[in-house]
């Protein structure tokens, strides 16, 4: 067994986050946990500290003596005027600096995959992440960058949107990029990523990996799937555009979400989001679940919780 390390899990109030800090205590790790507000963490750490990562405040304390660091900030919902790109750089500039002060040994980060055309316009969202991607490789040479499309699992913010959707609307009424493709990941299969970067070799590190999960798809056909999971059916009505502006608003009131954070992600469905290349679950030892063992999973954790009414 390898030696047990010093992590520090930002985000930890997070879906991935919550989910990240007990496996790591379960592979003999030490979790120290990053968060605004203590009170919010729902997991066992080792130890809390909190603080700010745009304005730098607790960033030494939560880095002092750590090995490998999870950075798992986002700064998209609540975002004034949708300013979150700037607010996500500035964020992620204070952590790598912080990372370098503590001779941080490896900083693991979660993005998103990039448009394999290269006339695809690049989303906010999407441009975002690739941003701050390149701050933390750069900061910390043997640092991990994944990047995910949508992750499956019952705390994913991006899949609740979508089953609030099939739930609510009378009528999918989808959009012209409901033809795009992508291949979404189970959330299991992103923390056994996680676990892996912890004590990867580190010839694997200084880069970006897509993670892509098995199955391809459109997003039309895994909206499909989801309300076939759910035993709902819909009469479907495919658009010529997106008008993602003027749908956002209507989508984010109807899902109960935040309008900063649906936008982007809107934006980031203009076009296929497919991997590079499919190596890294060779390269990290992953084996990755269906596309209906994670709906599946994700809905059956989440009625544990609360109703999922159309069921």
């Amino acid at each position: 067994m390898a030696e047990p390390l010093r992590t520090l899990v930002t985000g930890i109030t997070g879906s991935i986050g919550a989910d990240l800090a007990p496996a790591l205590r379960a592979e003999g790790h030490e979790v120290r946990g990053f968060t605004r507000d203590a009170s919010r963490v729902r997991v066992e750490a080792d130890s809390i500290v909190e603080g700010d990562a745009q304005s730098g405040r607790g960033l030494d304390e939560a880095l002092d003596g750590i090995d490998v660091a999870y950075y798992l900030i986002h700064s998209m919902e609540g975002s004034a005027n949708g300013a979150f790109d700037s607010a996500e750089l500035r964020s992620a500039e204070m952590f790598a600096e912080a990372a370098r002060r503590a001779g941080t040994r490896r900083i693991v980060y979660l993005g998103g995959p990039v448009p394999e055309d290269p006339g695809a316009k690049v989303s906010r969202h999407l441009g975002s992440r690739l941003a701050v991607e390149r701050t933390l490789l750069e900061a910390v040479p043997s640092s991990i960058a994944f990047r995910a499309s949508i992750v499956i699992s019952a705390a994913s913010r991006s899949f609740r949107f979508l089953v609030r959707l099939v739930e609510r609307l009378p009528v999918m009424a989808l959009p012209a990029w409901r033809d795009n493709r992508t291949r979404p990941i189970d959330g299991r299969d992103v923390n056994a990523y996680f676990l892996a970067a912890a004590t990867a070799r580190d010839e694997l590190g200084g880069r970006a990996w897509d993670i892509p999960g098995p199955d391809l798809m459109t997003y039309g056909e895994m909206i499909a799937r989801i309300a076939d999971h759910m035993l709902v059916e819909r009469p479907w009505i495919g658009l010529r555009f997106s008008l993602t502006p003027l749908a956002a608003p209507l989508a984010a009131a109807l899902a109960g979400e935040d309008v900063g954070l649906i936008e982007p992600l809107m934006e980031s469905l203009e076009s296929d989001l497919l991997p590079r290349d499919d190596e890294a679950a060779g390269a990290f030892g992953v084996h990755r679940h269906s596309f209906d063992a994670a709906v599946d999973r994700a809905l059956r954790v989440w009625e544990t919780r609360e109703e999922v009414r159309a069921r």
